[in-house]
């Protein structure tokens, strides 16, 4: 009944649909999400061996797209690691472990080509239960040496990021324009743009950093 594969082309203009609609008004007027999808693909980051689509019954209804990103230690040492997104599932089939399944999926694959870390940007209570951490937790902060409270951190190999100080930076890909964003859009069968509530949960979260940590919550 279930199964997972890798993305082939046949799947493309399925993958924007579901995109499209899982995405739209939900953390802005419209979305960008399937703009990054369409233009993700060719990108010298984008990793083909862990893009994966998840088929219902033989209906792709979810898929999960990586990007190479790195950690940058205060001595200036760079470690390679991976960021996913979009993960996306049909709205119809949300909140039936779809997406944890394929985050585990894609995580084995991921450590067997040498991988060991995975840095996302989503919101924690859809993270924490496959294993996700705060970015404090793991020392992990961006320029300026804030923690957004949005990044969360996934050891694949317990330890590995061993306590000091690291530095993300995720694909030049993930910087999308939205007037190009808008641009694509408007060439697509046409949907409301309105406002939420959602978008405005997301726009805390997304602007809000971590405190530092007593010396026992750092453990």
């Amino acid at each position: 009944m279930v199964s997972i594969r890798n993305e082939e082309p046949r799947d493309y203009e399925i993958v924007e649909n579901i995109t499209r609609n899982a995405f739209y008004n939900l953390y802005m007027p419209g979305c960008v999400e399937h703009y990054l999808v369409h233009i993700m693909r060719e990108h010298q980051d984008f990793i083909r061996e862990l893009d994966f689509v998840l088929e219902l019954h033989d209906e792709v209804i979810g898929y999960i797209m990586y990007t190479k990103a790195t950690l940058t230690d205060e001595a200036g040492n760079v470690k390679n690691i991976l960021t996913f997104g979009p993960l996306c599932i049909e709205p119809e089939y949300q909140r039936r472990g779809y997406g944890k399944l394929l985050i585990h999926h894609s995580f084995e694959k991921a450590v067997s080509m040498g991988y060991d870390t995975v840095v996302i940007l989503g919101m924690p209570s859809n993270y924490v239960s496959s294993g996700f951490v705060s970015c404090k937790r793991h020392n992990v902060c961006v320029e300026g040496d804030k923690f957004p409270a949005a990044m969360l951190i996934r050891e694949l190999k317990p330890g590995v990021l061993d306590g000091r100080k690291w530095y993300y930076k995720d694909s030049p890909v993930m910087l999308v324009n939205p007037e190009d964003a808008k641009a694509y859009d408007d060439t697509l069968p046409p949907k409301e743009r309105k406002y939420l509530p959602s978008q405005e949960e997301f726009y805390i979260m997304s602007h809000s950093f971590v405190d530092e940590l007593s010396s026992d919550e750092s453990c």
